[in-house]
């Protein structure tokens, strides 16, 4: 059950509630956590604008790959709902069923390059609690990607860095096209929605 319910669309201002449809592209819905933030517009409207920035893609970086650089950091953090998220955003994106269905196990996979191996690594070691990430995961990094595409994996890391904290502390609900991206990938490796019936 979550902390507080989310506003509904038609209770946003209508400006607000206009700004924010820019979800409905890559998840088809605009985020309970979005319609939770927005009882504080200027939250809600940074947040989106942060979301917009971090997701742009200028680089290498896909827009797929984003969202499974982002399933990474919420699989160590624990947020179901933000894993629940990130593979439906990957499908939207046109990952394959390969990607979505080995994502777990990323580094054993041939449907990863190693360059993003590297990059998954590093979301990973940077989500970890107490921080993971050691120079060597760094020198991978380097070798395949640029300083700027850097920049942009971080960025997605920090963005869900955020989100998970937000989702797992106010108990956000899944909506229905989450629930059940999360239901066709990732139940067979033990995930529920948990406390974000």
């Amino acid at each position: 059950m979550p902390v507080i319910e989310p506003l509904d669309e038609d209770q946003l201002d209508a400006e607000l509630r206009d700004y924010v449809q820019f979800f409905k592209g890559p998840l088809g819905v605009v985020p309970n956590s979005v319609r939770t933030m927005a009882r504080r517009p200027k939250i809600a409207k940074a947040f989106t604008d942060l979301n917009i920035a971090v997701m742009e893609c200028n680089g290498k970086v896909t827009p797929e790959f984003k969202r499974l650089i982002g399933f990474v950091t919420s699989m160590v953090s624990g947020c179901r709902y933000c894993q629940a998220h990130t593979i439906l955003g990957s499908e939207r994106f046109g990952t394959s069923e390969e990607r979505l269905n080995s994502v777990l196990n990323y580094s054993d996979s041939p449907h990863f390059s190693d360059a993003e191996k590297a990059a998954l690594d590093f979301a990973f070691a940077a989500a970890e609690v107490p921080n993971g990430v050691t120079e060597e995961h760094a020198e991978k990094l380097r070798a395949h990607w640029s300083e700027d595409d850097i920049v942009e994996i971080m960025a997605v890391i920090a963005l869900f860095g955020y989100l998970n904290r937000w989702n797992d502390s106010m108990g956000s609900a899944l909506e229905d096209l989450p629930v059940q991206a999360g239901e066709k990938y990732l139940n067979k490796h033990g995930w529920t929605v948990g406390k974000h019936a």
